[in-house]
């Protein structure tokens, strides 16, 4: 039994394993890339700090949150659903910072 009868051989493994690797980094590399440009995007567009990871900004969003209650929410509202629509964050950050402006 030969190398060219198709046997079990050792080719078909290492192939599939270095093939499962190079799509394992090309994700890896695509999901970085995208994050760095959401990054990018909500750096630019000023939506970044009212999505900050709990416990980062706590004393910032104290005095934030009695402003936009007592001011017009609706142009918040509309700015925050054109960065979901766009992608730049989450249907789901955008409904907690939506029952946070109204209160919810």
């Amino acid at each position: 039994m030969g190398l060219g009868e198709g046997g079990l051989g050792g080719g078909g493994l290492l192939a599939a394993r270095a093939g499962m690797r190079m799509r394992t980094r090309q994700q890896y590399r695509t999901m970085s890339r995208m994050q760095r440009r959401r990054s990018y995007m909500a750096d630019k567009m000023g939506a970044r700090q009212d999505f900050s990871q709990p416990g980062e900004a706590v004393a910032e969003e104290a005095p934030a949150a009695p402003a936009a209650a007592a001011g017009d929410y609706t142009a918040e509202l509309e700015k925050l659903a054109k960065l979901r629509d766009e992608g730049v964050i989450t249907a789901d950050d955008f409904e907690a910072k939506k029952k946070q402006l109204l209160g919810i």
